[in-house]
């Protein structure tokens, strides 16, 4: 019998395809992983996590738990991603977001083209900073600047002065008498002939 616990015949045959099977877990994440990593161990390794170990080399306890899971029908899901990381500083300090959002409304200005969403603004993340201050908000409620331009960025509002609309130029038209305004050979007429 064979570490994989099938015929010498069928070892052989899986053993080429080993590489294949920890390639195809490699790509997978989470709960998807231990279902695979559980089906394989089941199929190859008689449902033994330490004989998977050895011939996958894979986490003998994440197997252990996808076989569980496969047991039960209860999928484990990690707590980590829900509840790790910093919130945003919107979330964090509403009040003052609602301030920022007001102040940044009234600096801005619709894309003149109307081919974005965005507002295009004259206020700056520091000029920002500096009039919520003034509104009276305390320094420990308010991010450094280069966080101001992220949080203005993110919630749509570019930060970029607007131009302002810059007159034509002057072009001199075209008179009939300029060489430009007549074409340079003259037409045929179709029904004439060079006798």
């Amino acid at each position: 019998m064979s570490p994989l616990g099938v015929s010498e015949n069928q070892a052989v045959a899986d053993v080429g395809h080993l590489d294949d099977i920890k390639l195809a877990s490699s790509k997978m994440l989470g709960a998807e992983r231990r279902a695979f990593q559980a089906t394989m161990a089941l199929k190859f390794c008689a449902g033994s996590p330490r004989q998977a170990e050895a011939v996958f080399g894979w986490s003998r306890a994440a197997v252990e738990l996808g076989l569980h899971e496969k047991r039960t029908g209860i999928v484990c899901v990690s707590a980590r991603l829900a509840f790790s990381g910093d919130k945003l500083w919107e979330e964090k300090h509403p009040e003052v977001a609602d301030a920022l959002w007001a102040l940044a409304q009234s600096h801005s200005q619709q894309d003149p083209t109307f081919h974005t969403t965005l507002s295009f603004t004259r206020l700056t993340a520091a000029q920002a900073l500096d009039q919520l201050r003034a509104q009276g908000f305390a320094e420990e409620v308010l991010p450094s600047a280069s966080t101001m331009a992220e949080v203005l960025n993110r919630n749509g509002y570019r930060l970029r002065p607007v131009l302002k609309a810059k007159p034509q130029k002057k072009f001199p038209k075209p008179t009939p008498s300029s060489p430009t305004s007549t074409p340079r050979t003259k037409p045929s007429k179709a029904g004439q002939s060079c006798d």
